[in-house]
């Protein structure tokens, strides 16, 4: 029996109610995992007997009915640490690594009760927006399995909106939760810079990097974001902010709230049905009262260049640890340790994060890094500017989460610069560090498309209760794809 159609709240009730059992739950959604998994390719490990395990273990000492999430499984992206389960970021370099310590971000869902059912298949070290350069295979995305599920997040986004799990986290770097989410139909959320820690998240871009929730609807997203958020000592980089209830704002009307549509967001590059899309979607809003006003974010267009100089020249610091010494891969045919650490991280590192690790290396090398890092960081500074100028006169912007919905397996992995410009729609949030959430808005040639709504800083309730409304008012949350029992 399957249980993924029903909510966190219907599943919650059941639990309490012991009408069904932790252990039931668990082997249900591992039975969903094993027969959809061929099909989409979710997965690099299934924890299935450690899953188990500690389902029962839930059951004996009592579900605890205070806590939505007691008993609820959750799949975990590949580049999040987990205590004595397969972590390899997809890539060789890791291949063989098991933590000895859990995430914080893991280590909250396991304290609310969560059960962690395997890790989740991802861009190599989240380096990619298809899923397409993990080393161990290539997820499909849910609607079409000849569509890329977007990524870095691909196999945690798969997960949920093929049914395989109702819950996920992801990370997100320059859209890797947001993009996927959009690509596949459902609900994710890139938290503000510093809402959840980073601790036990393999760094990419340390000032760009948030792990954020995959859902099915809007109120099991701000649930899971409750669980998983909060102030850590061990990331200094930790918000020294006291967590609100993220649903708190959730059925609340948005009659009177300003929400700005960029022009920028809906110019060249974007597909026209997507544009139009989205209109209708504003359209949609200002029937629930909202008031939906052009706005310029002028500096956006600068976002994709000043991304992939940032990034990459702090995943270019970030990647050296990894280097056949301590951990991980090591290269058999090496006669010296100059050799170890070239042949290692020659054959460890796949062609994207090479490509990456010497885009930043030249971006910080002396003589350049005034042309190129400096001056990056100077025009992040202006798109902030622009954020915050917009956010001085409205509670939220709106506009698409991606400028096409998902293309073709194998199109794009051959044109790296095609692959990075998908992703201009969702940069500027990262470079600003601000809260974005991607919700179903309907379709375009029978494929989803997402609406993205961002807000400042620590709005993520805000956001939570203008998508709440959108969701509540539409059913595009509601349509599944064939593999989830659908008729798309």
């Amino acid at each position: 029996m399957s249980f993924n159609h029903k909510t966190i709240n219907e599943l919650h009730d059941l639990l309490v109610a012991k009408e069904i059992s932790a252990t039931e739950l668990t082997q249900a959604t591992l039975d969903d995992i094993k027969s959809r998994e061929e099909a989409v390719g979710s997965f690099i490990t299934v924890s299935e007997e450690a899953a188990l395990a500690q389902a029962k273990a839930i059951d004996e000492k009592g579900i605890d009915a205070d806590n939505i999430m007691s008993g609820i499984p959750l799949a975990v992206k590949d580049n999040i640490s987990t205590k004595g389960i397969l972590t390899t970021a997809a890539s060789k370099m890791l291949y063989n690594y098991e933590p000895i310590f859990d995430a914080t971000a893991v280590a909250n869902a396991y304290q609310n009760g969560m059960i962690v059912v395997g890790k989740t298949n991802m861009d190599e070290f989240a380096m990619g927006g298809s899923t397409e350069t993990s080393y161990f295979k290539k997820t499909k995305n849910a609607w079409d399995h000849s569509k890329v599920p977007g990524g870095s997040s691909g196999g945690s986004a798969t997960a949920v909106a093929s049914g395989q799990v109702r819950l996920s986290l992801g990370s997100d770097t320059g859209g890797s939760i947001r993009q996927p989410a959009a690509f596949n139909g459902i609900v994710g959320l890139k938290p503000t810079y510093g809402t959840v820690s980073r601790f036990g998240l393999f760094a990419f871009g340390s000032s760009l990097d948030q792990i954020g929730p995959f859902s099915q609807m809007v109120e099991e997203n701000a649930q899971l974001l409750n669980v998983i958020a909060g102030a850590d000592s061990k990331d200094a980089t930790s918000a020294p902010v006291q967590v609100a209830d993220f649903t708190s704002k959730i059925g609340q009307d948005i009659k009177g709230m300003k929400i700005a549509l960029p022009k920028e967001y809906l110019g060249e590059g974007i597909d026209p049905k997507i544009k139009e899309n989205i209109l209708a979607a504003a359209k949609q809003f200002e029937k629930l009262g909202a008031i939906i006003e052009e706005v310029s974010l002028p500096h956006s267009k600068y976002g994709v260049a000043v991304y992939y100089i940032i990034a990459s020249s702090e995943a270019s610091s970030n990647l050296q640890r990894f280097d056949g010494i301590r951990y991980g891969f090591r290269a058999e045919d090496a006669t010296n340790l100059d050799e170890i650490y070239v042949n290692t991280r020659s054959q460890g590192f796949g062609e994207e994060v090479k490509r990456r690790i010497m885009l930043g290396t030249f971006s910080l090398s002396s003589g350049y890094y005034d042309a190129y890092f400096k001056k990056a960081g100077q025009v992040r500074t202006l798109i902030i500017q622009d954020f915050e100028k917009v956010f001085a006169d409205y509670d939220l912007i709106l506009g698409p989460t991606a400028p096409t919905v998902a293309y073709d397996l194998g199109s794009q992995s051959q044109d790296p610069v095609a692959m990075y410009l998908a992703d201009l729609l969702t940069i500027p949030v990262n470079l600003a560090g601000l809260p974005g959430i991607s919700i179903p808005s309907g379709f375009v040639d029978g494929l989803p498309v997402g609406l993205q709504l961002i807000g400042p800083k620590y709005s993520e309730e805000t956001i939570y209760q203008a998508a709440a409304a959108f969701e509540a008012t539409t059913d595009y949350h509601k349509q599944q794809p064939v593999i989830f029992g659908g008729d798309n």
